[in-house]
Order: structure tokens, then C-alpha cells, then sequence
């Protein structure tokens, strides 16, 4: 089961670098991702979001790719916008991303100079995703978490 887990952090580079750190456990086996996007809030409180191919952006990806191979075959023009849409098609109806209007209300109470990570998570060792995190300086905005683990996150941000 997919978890969610956002947190608000200190400083406007501090998301970048906890993802950076979350993606290395996800390299040795210890997390999966669905998604993740960062949002940040420049110090003239200009506000940005990054998010990141996830993992329903390369499955549609493929399977429009797939559709719009054969598409291409039978109808060799019209096969590229096939697939593309097909691809898009297939990505909006997975529905395992973040919500835009819960992005958009994080990065409303965003205050200047702090970050935001999203992660929706498809598994996730939570000891190695607080030890990941403990480095940094945040606050939980919200979790899927048991709130066990969700209150040891939280402490770990302190």
C-alpha cells in the first residue's frame, strides 16, 4: 500500500538534499517511490515545484509507447499522437500522485526561505527513512504512517 509523507523544512535547499538522501536508500533496496515532488519558496516568496518522474509517469510512458508502436504500424502518421495520447491517458487515470490542490495549499502556507518534500512511497523501511531524515531541520505536514512511526519522524526533525 502506497504511504504519503510531507515534510516542511528550514531551509529553501533542505528538501533537495533529504531527496537526494531518500533516493540512495531507495538505490540499496530500503524504499520505493511512487512519486515525489519539492516545493520551495524562494526568499522574495517566489515558489517553485519540481516534481520528478515517478513511477506511474514510466509506466504510462511505456505503455503508450507500446500502443503508439502498433498504432504506428497500422497507421503510420497518426501513430505517435495515438500513443502519446494513450500514454497520458492511461497516467491520469492511475491516480497514484499527489493531489494538486493539497500541493497548492503546502505551498500557500509555505512560508520564504523553506522547502517542501512530498513522497508517496510504494514500500518504505520506516527506521531507514527517519535515520535519512534526522539530519534535517522540519516539521511533519502530514503522513499515511502509523502514528507510531509518524511521531518518531516527527522527533526526528527536531
Amino acid at each position: 500500500m502506497n504511504q504519503l509523507v510531507v515534510v516542511s523544512f528550514d531551509h529553501i535547499d533542505a528538501a533537495r538534499d533529504a531527496l537526494r538522501s531518500l533516493r540512495e536508500l531507495e538505490q540499496k533496496g530500503q524504499m520505493s517511490f511512487e512519486d515525489t515532488a519539492i516545493v520551495s519558496r524562494d526568499p522574495d516568496g517566489t515558489t517553485r515545484v519540481t516534481n520528478e518522474a515517478s513511477g506511474t509517469t514510466e509506466t504510462a510512458a511505456v505503455i503508450g509507447g507500446l500502443v503508439g508502436a502498433f498504432a504506428a504500424f497500422v497507421f503510420p502518421v497518426v501513430g505517435i499522437a495515438i500513443g502519446a495520447a494513450a500514454g497520458a491517458a492511461i497516467g491520469a487515470s492511475m491516480g497514484t500522485g499527489v493531489e494538486g490542490t493539497f500541493v497548492d495549499e503546502v505551498k500557500a502556507n509555505l512560508t520564504p526561505g523553506r522547502s517542501a518534500l512530498f513522497l508517496v512511497t510504494r514500500s518504505v523501511n520506516a527506521d531507514a527513512l527517519t535515520a535519512a531524515l534526522r539530519p534535517f531541520e522540519g516539521e511533519v505536514v502530514q503522513t499515511t504512517l502509523a502514528p507510531d512511526l509518524e511521531a518518531a519522524l516527527a522527533e526526528a526533525l527536531r
